[in-house]
């Protein structure tokens, strides 16, 4: 099953605000954003003045985090671990760029149960998985992704997603906020301008090191 934008094949290139909130800290950024299904991310931190002093990129084997002002980057595997080192986000990232890029992530699991009903004029599909890890969509009209509820293997639920859109014909959602489970950590992208691209060419996912930037290896 498919909902939410068709935009498998292509690169999304955005500028967008982020707000990060955890338990004790307010965290707002203006990004630019370069996203490619599944697991391909470029993002950049832009400062009010000057260039960028965070940049982020990670492709399926690697990420790559670049922060000019300390002269370091750092380079590992592309996980939660070693994310919420410099982002305090507890998701793992092929979820991120999935919902980042207007549909739902993948349980990853095979033989996945379906079963899909109405909610008086929005369509509810629950996905369980044979370890017991689920997942809900609500799905509008014009297909529009609406929610996603994702639950662990007990049941309890992970995290949340809304999806908003700026009218009724747009296929890609203007803003997306995922809450936790925890009731205090969320993260909220509001899209500026969203540009889609077809191409094979994903050196934008590369990260070119300026001379005299220490390499720290993240285990």
């Amino acid at each position: 099953m498919n909902f939410g934008f068709d935009g498998a094949g292509s690169l999304v290139k955005a500028l967008a605000t982020i707000d990060f909130v955890t338990a004790d800290s307010y965290y707002p950024v203006k990004v630019a954003l370069i996203l490619k299904r599944p697991s391909y991310l470029r993002l950049e931190v832009l400062p009010v003045i000057g260039s960028p002093d965070f940049l982020l990129t990670v492709t399926p084997a690697k990420m790559n985090i670049l922060i000019p002002s300390r002269g370091e980057r750092y380079s590992g595997q592309p996980s939660v671990e070693h994310l919420k080192k410099f982002i305090p986000w507890p998701v793992n990232i092929e979820d991120m760029i999935m919902i980042f890029t207007g549909t739902y992530p993948s349980l990853n699991e095979k033989n996945i149960a379906y079963q899909a009903y109405w909610e008086e004029d929005i369509l509810r599909v629950d996905m369980q998985a044979p370890s017991g890890n689920a997942q809900s969509v609500w799905v509008g009209k014009n297909n529009q992704l609406l929610r996603v509820l994702r639950k662990d293997e007990s049941g309890a639920d992970v995290y949340s997603v809304d999806y908003v859109y700026d009218n009724d014909h747009r296929d890609f959602p203007e803003k997306i906020t995922v809450n936790m489970a925890d009731e205090t950590t969320s993260l909220s992208v509001r899209y500026m301008d969203v540009q889609r691209e077809q191409t094979r060419d994903l050196s934008v996912f590369e990260l070119i090191t300026p001379e005299n930037v220490k390499e720290i290896i993240l285990k």
